[in-house]
């Protein structure tokens, strides 16, 4: 499904920032954006947010998304 596919990117991308906020005190996306306060990070965070909680639902799905060709035991 082309919905989880993006909210996985951002979260790799959201994974990604924290590391480098972890490792280097560096966070790319306030660096980008003019600081973490700024209305276009906030945005930003906010739809990392949004898909890490949309991504746990790929934990609770019993079937395969459609145009998968494997089938679950």
């Amino acid at each position: 499904m082309v919905l989880d596919k993006i909210a996985l990117s951002l979260v790799i991308i959201g994974a990604l920032n924290w590391g480098g906020v972890g490792l280097f005190r560096f966070d790319t996306v306030a660096w980008i954006c003019g600081g973490s306060g700024t209305l276009i990070a906030r945005i930003i965070y906010t739809l990392v947010a949004l898909a890490g909680i949309w991504c746990l639902s790929l934990l609770f799905r019993e079937e395969a998304p459609e145009g998968s060709h494997h089938s679950l035991p």
